[in-house]
């Protein structure tokens, strides 16, 4: 029997705070997506002839149909997709007695990333996930890096980051040679992002790839209250995501979603610095669940133009759009 992290009544009480799962997803206001940057015409995004490397993004995300989803990446200028795969539905303690089945958005599996990627091999390639601490889940995971999976992840679960269990995907992810991306949410997934400087030491060979509100966060020397998941204003440089892209050489960040793009745009200054001190460890991702792939609602069409309006150089632009992501992933 799974042994529960938290009673389902501790689990809504200590997280009423964080609202619908929309609000969760987005982070930041249509308004404040349509003030915060100048937008790229939708000409420019169909003419952009750059190739760009979106390295998370889901099927069936929130309901969309995949039949959307090759216009919608191709409207946003890219060119090559990362299919990052759910785990399971269970009623799991990690997975909130099915509260985050589908990555809380409803996204689909390993067998459906893997046979869609299959059908479109020039634009898509797959992941592999499972819930980390479900018998059998390495066997599982390990079928898809068989198979190609250039990644685990997303790894979005309820789960302390030092755990047995989030270890033995550690330890998988050294014998395949594949990074693994972890979502990172205060009092949610992967919990202990304090501690987790321990499992970068202890984990050498592994390629850790940073994402979501409490990653992005704590991009920000005074970021005191956690529970502040979508923080605004100002920054102040050498917070904790800072400091583990600096001092260990297998940590990476993804851009993706409203808390990617939130922290480019609530500091441009910052902003400006932080890309051009971790230009070799950034990626973009795009996470985004509209159908259109270009409107002010589409989270993946506006971290684009921020990151070309950010970067201080074309060759910073191009290792975060497509050149990192090509090397840690091994895309030909």
């Amino acid at each position: 029997m799974q042994k529960n992290n938290y009673s389902r009544r501790e689990f809504l009480v200590k997280n009423s705070f964080l609202g619908l799962g929309a609000a969760l997803t987005m982070g930041l206001s249509p308004s404040l997506l349509a003030n915060t940057l100048d937008l790229v015409s939708d000409r420019d995004l169909r003419n952009n002839s750059e190739p760009i490397i979106d390295i998370h993004q889901h099927t069936d995300y929130s309901g969309r149909s995949n039949d959307l989803l090759i216009p919608h990446q191709r409207a946003m200028g890219v060119t090559k997709t990362i299919l990052l795969p759910a785990g399971r539905p269970l009623s799991y303690g990690s997975t909130y007695y099915g509260y985050s089945n589908g990555l809380q958005a409803k996204a689909t599996g390993n067998e459906v990333c893997y046979q869609f990627a299959k059908a479109h091999p020039d634009e898509f390639i797959f992941g592999a996930n499972e819930v980390p601490d479900m018998p059998g889940a390495i066997l599982e995971i390990e079928k898809y890096l068989k198979l190609g999976a250039p990644v685990i992840g997303e790894l979005k679960f309820g789960l302390d980051c030092d755990s047995p269990a989030m270890q033995s995907i550690y330890e998988l992810a050294t014998s395949y040679n594949v990074p693994v991306l972890m979502h990172w949410q205060h009092n949610m997934y992967n919990r202990g992002i304090e501690r987790f400087h321990t499992m970068l030491k202890k984990y050498p060979k592994v390629n850790f790839i940073g994402h979501a509100q409490t990653w992005w966060a704590e991009i920000d020397n005074n970021h005191r209250d956690p529970n502040i998941l979508y923080p605004k204003g100002s920054v102040s440089r050498g917070g904790l995501t800072d400091r583990l892209l600096s001092e260990y050489p297998n940590m990476y960040g993804d851009f993706s979603a409203g808390s990617g793009l939130g922290s480019l745009v609530r500091d441009e200054d910052h902003a400006r610095g932080f890309l051009e001190r971790h230009q070799d460890k950034l990626l973009f991702g795009s996470d985004c669940s509209d159908s259109e792939g270009r409107s002010n609602l589409c989270l993946g069409a506006n971290i684009i133009p921020a990151i070309r309006k950010l970067a201080s150089s074309k060759v910073i632009e191009r290792k975060i759009l497509y050149g990192n992501a090509q090397k840690l992933f091994k895309i030909s």
